[in-house]
């Protein structure tokens, strides 16, 4: 098929032509979603952004759900009404858990090459948030990218320094970029870092996500609202997932502020944001080591001479049990064994308590 050079500015390449070779013979034209909204999307073609039905392409499973960033096969013009027939395979998805009992996972941008977590200055640092957001962003395939935003709020270098500093210890591998809308410091280099592919633009309410795209597109496209003096948290600005391209190349999806960022399915991702703690543990004894009291523990050692954090195992533990549970939710067998490995657990506690109280069974 030809290659529609209209479609490039948005990431459009031979292997996408390639994999739309078959829909092509059917008569349909390609785009990229660019937004999503109850039922309709925005699809931008060769000839323009189209409004299209998502009906068809919307499934029981809220992971084949079609998102902001996907390319779709769509009805050509003159269609009435204009239907998205599907969407092809997807290079990269940033999926988290949804807040739903079920436990579903939830597709919140596709095909992105760039994760850019963006965090406030105006507050204190969360490392923990950071680790959880890193842990989504590397398991999707993106290479993450931490913006530490409202850089003009620290003027003090050495201070800044240290902040950036404390984030680069907790990312290791990852880039981390102090900027400033407010001064452009820092959005030159990161226009540079995005204009090659897909970004897509995370945090929490209030992290300064909005005004980093503003600055990023040149014009102030994202609405902006005040921030609170108080704990630094903004009032949602963005409420669905839109993709804008940039200026210098590439395009960015911004995305609502995040309140929660449960896992789904990320324990090697997991793994990547603790790589160090991942290396310790291949010089440990026993190749299943938990790294509670097993002898000749390699991460334990390190907790103990000071060069392993207690921070950062604590948080190590947390993000993978809490992984754990996502995952037996959703495989039986894996569940059982969680729940003899936990009767096993409870039978040893019992049996220690009956000892140290002279009881024997």
């Amino acid at each position: 098929m030809t290659f529609p050079s209209a479609l490039a500015s948005y990431g459009w390449d031979t292997h996408w032509a390639a994999a739309f070779a078959p829909y092509a013979e059917q008569g349909l034209v390609p785009g990229r979603v660019i937004r999503v909204d109850r039922g309709q999307c925005d699809v931008v073609t060769a000839d323009g952004t189209v409004r299209a039905d998502t009906s068809l392409v919307t499934p029981r499973d809220p992971m084949r759900v079609i998102c902001t960033g996907d390319w779709a096969a769509v009805d050509p013009e003159g269609s009435d009404p204009r239907l998205v027939r599907d969407y092809l395979p997807r290079r990269t998805a940033f999926l988290r858990n949804t807040s739903t009992r079920r436990s579903e996972g939830q597709v919140l941008a596709a095909n992105v090459d760039h994760a850019i977590i963006a965090v406030s200055l105006a507050v204190e640092l969360d490392l923990g948030r950071i680790e959880r957001f890193l842990a989504l962003a590397w398991e999707s395939g993106a290479q993450p990218l931490v913006v530490l935003t409202k850089a003009d709020l620290v003027p003090d270098p050495v201070t800044l320094g240290h902040l950036v500093s404390d984030v680069e210890t907790t990312a290791p591998g990852v880039q981390v970029l102090a900027v400033s809308a407010a001064t452009r410091e820092g959005i030159e280099v990161l226009g540079a870092v995005v204009a090659g592919g897909t970004s897509v633009l995370l945090g929490v309410s209030g992290a300064g996500k909005s005004t980093l795209a503003n600055a990023l597109l040149g014009q102030d496209v994202m609405e902006v609202q005040a921030i609170r003096d108080v704990d630094g948290k903004g009032r949602h600005t963005t409420t669905t997932r839109n993709l804008l391209a940039l200026p210098g190349g590439g395009v960015l999806i911004d995305t609502p502020g995040l309140r929660g960022v449960g896992l789904w399915d990320a324990e090697s991702g997991v793994g990547q944001v603790f790589s160090e703690i991942e290396e310790l543990a291949d010089a440990c004894r026993f190749h299943d080591c938990g790294h509670e009291a097993e002898p000749d523990c390699a991460v334990l050692a390190a907790l103990a001479d000071g060069t392993l954090p207690e921070r950062r195992l604590d948080s190590y533990r947390k993000l993978l049990r809490e992984n754990q549970r996502i995952a037996a939710k959703t495989d039986v067998r894996l569940r059982k064994e969680l729940s003899r490995e936990w009767r096993l657990k409870l039978q040893a506690g019992r049996a220690s308590l009956d000892a140290k109280r002279g009881r024997f069974r």
